[in-house]
């Protein structure tokens, strides 16, 4: 399969080294501000932080996609307060870390899906979205149920049954919050490939 365009190139032509570097630091304060913001949902508020990453992934492609999310955990990893809640690293030794680490590979999952045509369109990159968003909760859900606690955490969600923990707490208050960010992720894109096209 050959490599498509990304829209990052599609716009701003070949990127220099100076210029990726500009890209991965602005992608990163996106998804800084788009982890505070909070949108009132049922069963619980979403915040817009998967959504900026899906759409730096699909935008930026897979490794530039990749290399934001990297950027962006060394600045949480730093101090600074980049994660959901104004959170720093300190989220690292929290119940959420595998999400965390899963951002990367879903940047770069994006990325490689619109580097190979996958995610063109609204239905395919909405498709995708979805795709990669339910990806997201291996990592996610990997690190409370196991890895965590052969690192030596130990902690009330550490080792907690599935059904009435995990499940109940780590994923189902997403579901619905996750497929309207996928959707919205692609709305987003291919309404800048068709505002692009336009140009």
């Amino acid at each position: 399969m050959t490599r498509e365009t990304t829209l990052s190139q599609a716009v701003l032509g070949t990127q220099s080294t100076t210029r990726k570097a500009l890209l991965v630091l602005a992608g990163s304060a996106f998804i800084a501000v788009a982890a505070q913001i909070s949108v009132p949902m049922l069963p619980v508020p979403m915040t817009l932080q998967t959504l900026a990453i899906l759409m730096v992934g699909f935008t930026f492609g897979s490794r530039l996609g990749a290399a934001t999310l990297v950027a962006y955990l060394l600045e949480g990893a730093m101090g600074l307060p980049v994660f959901a809640n104004g959170m720093n690293g300190l989220a690292f030794a929290g119940p959420t870390a595998g999400f965390l680490l899963g951002f990367v590979a879903m940047a770069w999952a994006a990325g490689w899906a619109a580097e190979r045509g996958i995610a063109k369109g609204v239905i395919g990159t909405a498709l995708s979205a979805v795709a990669i968003s339910a990806l997201l909760y291996i990592p996610g859900l990997a690190w409370p149920m196991a890895v965590a606690g052969a690192f030596g955490f130990d902690a009330g969600w550490v080792g907690a049954d599935f059904t009435s923990y995990y499940w109940a707490y780590f994923v189902a208050p997403f579901l619905v919050g996750d497929a309207v960010k996928a959707v919205i992720a692609a709305l987003l894109v291919a309404g800048g490939w068709k505002a692009l096209s336009r140009g």
